[in-house]
């Protein structure tokens, strides 16, 4: 797996803001197929940063309607990634 495909985007939102203030908790929506050693390879390759653990939850899409159809949201997975003492978060989620 590239390391693009592992990683689809970081998780901004008030949960992720708050474990981020401690200065070692990063989130990100990850593929579902991707395990935690692939996450840990494709953070630590990207920003260049050593990682402490790494935890993935599954997220269950939602059901949906539009009208009188009904749809499904699909499942999605999440990655709550710890970095190592001393190391810094990436530039662009400092200021987030």
């Amino acid at each position: 797996m590239k390391i693009t495909d592992v990683i689809r985007r970081p998780l901004i939102t008030e949960k992720s803001t708050i474990l981020r203030e401690d200065g070692l908790t990063l989130v990100f929506e990850v593929s579902r197929d991707a395990n935690k050693i692939d996450i840990r390879r494709a953070v630590e390759q990207m920003f260049s940063t050593k990682v402490q653990s790494v935890r993935t939850a599954l997220a269950h899409g939602k059901m949906k309607r539009q009208g009188r159809y009904m749809g499904r949201r699909s499942d999605w997975k999440k990655a709550y990634v710890k970095l190592r003492e001393g190391q810094e978060l990436p530039e662009f989620l400092q200021g987030a």
